[in-house]
């Protein structure tokens, strides 16, 4: 059986809004983030 998976490009606020977003709507979903950069944005 095949795994959803949810790709992100982006890992600035938006980007780890809409990861989260789709981790609280589906837990076994499998999310990926592309980042250009060497961090991503969080928010505590």
């Amino acid at each position: 059986m095949n795994k959803e998976r949810f790709v992100v490009v982006g890992g600035d606020a938006a980007g780890m809004t809409a990861a989260s977003q789709a981790r609280r709507q589906a837990r076994e979903l499998e999310i990926v983030v592309f980042e250009q950069g060497a961090y991503t944005s969080y928010s505590s």
